[in-house]
């Protein structure tokens, strides 16, 4: 069941860059996502908007009982609060003006029922008959949903000095309880992977399941890279009696964010699999959820027997051809738009110069970094705030940073208590520990530049916002960001009516016409990543192995993509494109393939014992 009139969402960007989107944007009917890592950051953001909005603000100190929890739940009570307001301000304004009003109807898809309505009021006479309708559009207006996300990953069981705290109160659990205490009715995002124990610590809050009338006030949404992902978290919180809401398909590589690329199995493979098996989710979740509301005494509403998941993708989309393509030929219910937003004020947080930057970068400026603390690739963007501070702090023989949240600490390799890769701390010893090594001075500084890469974002992916709403100075906050490689194709500041308009395929597109297909770029950055892969490669068994299942994997998604770029495009979709990249990554791939298959065959000759000659790789 679709909630909200829209048929897109704005997903999480950062700790800060989505942090005030639904207080921008939700009053216009559009939904988006709040990440809830960092609740220091959250608590300097509600004590911005509650004096802008004159509402009650009583700080809640840092090393407060539960204070994590109590922080989430503050800030989202109070961007809930600003939301209502801004509606009901909006419901209250009138029509035929050039107000927020008319903007959130315009902004509605053409299809929509409510904008259709909404038209038929241009063709009627002052009267009864139109009062009337007015009335009743204003009552259908509604608000976009204020969701937030949790990385499961990001379950820190120490406190910020280092010591352990009890399971009840790691970072994840504390961010789940700070929203279910909430009195939000939305969806919570769960993302990079599964995490039993904090599932099933979901099962003490009601607002999971459904209520009397069949409505779950706090929904579901899991973001995941494939359909055996979706169906093992699905199994596993329907024997719960948890429902999940939406399935969020991301791609790999072609995303903003943390990258989580697959073993080469392509997007559209992916969404294929989902559109053969969709009906698979509900029938072997269904039973398991009555099962468990048995068990536990309560009535199943009937309202919600005949409901299934939703299915929605996001990674890459560039215009409305391409939604085209997702929602007809792979029946995805909506779609997810990021990395665009950050050139949209009227949407994100962003400082104007790290927004620039953005609206300057091309395809070189973008690029997989290995900045993240957490060792999972991180979409960048060149010579960022926080970049050009990593690199002055090193030069002034201060590398790293200190570590004010730690929500990222983990390393033991030189301490008793935990302490994160980008801190001082670690990289002090780490580079003595390199300058140690008997190793060729080329590799000790790559190893060097390795280690000073890492950057604090539990702090800089926040200073952005901090900066933009005028809490913080640029000299004091270096600036993060996380942008997906489809930015190179948007080169300007738009407004929000113009970027909604593209997305819908009204009016001119904000991108050019040579732009090339969703699905072509994702086969040259997973060609790309599998570069890097070879050139790591040490040449053990596991290695291969998993290089050859890759080159096998990414060869059968090109042919799929092959057939989908042979199919008739959709109006401004670049299908044209599909055909040249997969015979030219073809043939990059082919090359460094067998190039890989050289170094082995020559190790299997000099009997290394890292590439043995049972691999059998040159069968």
């Amino acid at each position: 069941m679709i909630d909200y009139y829209h048929t897109f969402h704005i997903p999480v960007m950062g700790t800060g860059h989505s942090v005030d989107t639904p207080i921008r944007v939700a009053p216009l009917g559009i939904s988006s996502v709040i990440s809830l890592v960092d609740d220091i950051l959250l608590e300097q953001i509600r004590r911005y908007y509650s004096e802008k909005y004159n509402l009650p603000y009583v700080e809640i100190p840092r090393h407060e009982e539960n204070g994590r929890a109590k922080r989430i739940t503050a800030y989202l009570e109070v961007v809930r609060e600003i939301v209502q307001l801004r509606m009901e301000d909006i419901r209250q304004q009138p029509f035929f003006a050039d107000n927020d009003k008319r903007k959130y109807f315009e902004l509605l898809p053409d299809e929509s029922p409510l904008k259709k309505d909404y038209s038929r009021l241009f063709d009627m006479q002052a009267g009864p008959g139109r009062d009337a309708l007015e009335g009743d559009l204003t009552r259908r207006m509604r608000a976009g949903s204020i969701d937030v996300n949790i990385m499961v990953k990001l379950d820190n069981t120490f406190d910020r000095n280092g010591h352990p705290r009890d399971d009840e109160f790691s970072d994840a659990k504390t961010a789940l309880k700070g929203y279910a205490d909430s009195s939000l009715k939305s969806g919570i995002v769960f993302s990079a992977g599964i995490n039993q124990s904090l599932y099933t610590y979901m099962t003490r809050f009601r607002d999971f399941y459904r209520d009397e009338r069949g409505e779950v006030k706090k929904k579901i949404i899991l973001k995941v890279s494939d359909f055996r992902s979706a169906l093992i978290q699905g199994k596993f919180l329907a024997k719960k009696g948890l429902e999940v809401h939406e399935f969020r398909i991301e791609s790999g590589l072609n995303c903003g964010g943390h990258a989580f690329p697959t073993n080469g199995i392509l997007l559209p493979g992916i969404l294929q699999e989902f559109k053969e098996k969709r009906g698979q989710l509900a029938a072997e979740f269904k039973p398991l959820i009555l099962r468990h509301y048995r068990d536990m005494g309560w009535t199943y509403p009937e309202p919600g027997l005949e409901t299934g998941p939703l299915i929605t993708v996001q990674g890459g989309i560039g215009n409305h051809g391409e939604v085209r393509r997702l929602q007809e030929d792979f029946g995805m219910d909506l779609t997810g738009w990021g990395t665009p937003f950050l050139l949209v004020p009227e949407a994100t947080c962003v400082d104007a110069p790290t927004r620039e930057l953005l609206r300057q970068a091309g395809e070189s400026d973008l690029y997989i970094s290995g900045a993240s603390p957490l060792g999972i690739p991180f979409n960048n963007v060149r010579n960022t705030g926080s970049e050009l501070w990593l690199r002055k702090m090193a030069a002034g023989g201060r590398p790293g940073s200190p570590c004010a949240k730690g929500y990222l600490i983990s390393n033991t390799e030189f301490t008793k208590r935990p302490i994160c890769l980008a801190s001082r701390q670690f990289q002090k010893n780490k580079l003595e520990e390199i300058n140690q090594m008997r190793l060729p001075e080329v590799e000790k500084k790559r190893l060097r530049e390795e280690i000073m890469e890492k950057a604090c974002i539990c702090d800089h992916l926040g200073n952005g916002a901090l900066i933009a709403l005028g809490i913080a100075e640029a000299k004091d906050a270096p600036q993060c960001i996380c942008p997906g490689p489809n930015l190179a194709w948007f080169n300007k500041i738009y407004t929000l009516q113009e970027m909604v308009d593209h997305i819908y395929g009204r009016g001119p597109s904000l991108v050019s016409s040579q732009r090339p297909h969703m699905f072509a770029n994702e086969i040259v950055l997973y060609v790309d990543y599998f570069e890097k892969q070879v050139a790591r490669s040490q040449h053990t068994p596991k290695e291969i192995k998993n290089l050859r299942e890759f080159k096998d994997n990414l060869e059968k998604s090109m042919d799929f993509c092959l057939d989908i770029g042979r199919r008739q495009p959709y109006p401004g979709e670049n299908l044209a494109s599909i055909p040249s990249v997969v015979e030219q990554q073809k043939a990059r791939m082919k090359s460094l393939y067998a190039g890989f298959e050289k170094k082995c065959a020559i190790r299997e000759r000099g009997h290394d014992e890292a590439c043995p000659p049972q691999v059998g790789i040159l069968q």
